[in-house]
């Protein structure tokens, strides 16, 4: 569903599906030794993709629902009532007694980089295709759906349906390698994907090896031929390419040191959806959305608490 073909209300909320967690990253201050401790800076922080976009909107001022999944302990509680402080409405939120809290834990080294991540989502398996059906009446009072590649398959599946049957356009961001395998069948019903370019490898089904602006674009532009109506492929120090039936292009990255990499994604993603709700141009929303992750990735944790259009526009891509 092309967001051109549809009229978009943008006081109706963005509906967010997907995982919210504990993000715990510790960045290496020396070479690692194998079966001992080595110095490091770790910080915990709340994450999880889908939450991580809600919370970008929310702080923009984007009115957002998330449903999500969380354990009945401390942290998911703690983290549902800082999510909502930021203007996100969680009361549709799953608060599982089986399950505890996601998390993940990344590695990166000196320079920021990622090394290794690991990720327990099992709780997302009481985010299924039952309990979104239950929120059926959402879907239809919504004015686009996001969802991260974290849903089970069956799930996934679902929200397709539903949001079909709402008319309601569905974006996403493919999460990791392993994930993005999950959305390829569903690429002809996307109105926005983004994805990196170890990602994107993937989504084209290794057509392509991008590892520079030209192969990101080809990338991109493959996304179109499928079905996707907006592609957005992030090259890391690079820049982000896009690519629409009307458009394509490149926008170098605003060069700034990289505290954590850990959300910098979400920004972009929720910024560029922002910008797309508030009838921007795709080159503009795309370079707001620049300037959302350049922010993030000079902040350690995942979202910048005091994100605001004048921030953005303070250091925005001319």
């Amino acid at each position: 569903m092309r967001l051109s073909d549809i009229e978009i209300d943008p006081q109706k909320p963005v509906l967010v599906i997907g995982a919210a967690g504990l993000d715990i990253v510790g960045k290496l201050s020396s070479e690692p030794i194998l079966g001992s401790s080595t110095p490091a800076e770790v910080r915990p922080s709340f994450g999880g993709v889908a939450r991580n976009v809600a919370e970008n909107l929310g702080r923009l001022g984007q009115p957002v629902t998330l449903i999500t999944a969380i354990g009945q302990d401390d942290f998911g509680l703690q983290m549902l009532k800082y999510t909502s402080s930021a203007g996100v409405n969680t009361d549709d939120s799953l608060i599982s007694e089986k399950h505890h809290t996601a998390s993940y834990l990344a590695i990166l080294d000196a320079s920021g980089r990622l090394q290794y991540a690991l990720e327990d989502m099992q709780i997302l398996t009481a985010l299924n295709s039952s309990y979104i059906r239950q929120k059926e009446e959402l879907f239809h009072n919504s004015s686009i759906i996001f969802i991260d590649a974290n849903l089970e398959e069956k799930t996934l599946k679902t929200v397709f349906q539903l949001a079909h049957k709402a008319h309601v356009p569905v974006c996403t961001d493919s999460t990791s390698i392993n994930l993005a395998k999950k959305l390829i069948p569903y690429l002809p019903k996307l109105s926005v994907l983004t994805a990196n370019t170890v990602e994107a490898e993937v989504l084209t089904q290794n057509l392509f090896h991008v590892s520079n602006q030209t192969d990101a674009l080809q990338a991109a532009r493959y996304c179109i031929t499928k079905g996707v109506d907006i592609a957005v492929i992030t090259i890391s120090g690079i820049g982000v390419c896009y690519a629409s039936s009307e458009t394509n292009g490149f926008i170098p990255a605003i060069h700034t040191p990289v505290l954590d990499p850990t959300g910098g994604g979400a920004a972009l993603t929720a910024t560029l959806l922002y910008g797309l709700l508030n009838e921007m141009d795709l080159d503009d929303a795309v370079r707001l959305g620049m300037s959302a992750a350049s922010l993030t990735l000079r902040f350690i944790g995942t979202v910048v608490p005091d994100l605001s259009l004048e921030k953005l526009y303070d250091q925005l891509v001319i």
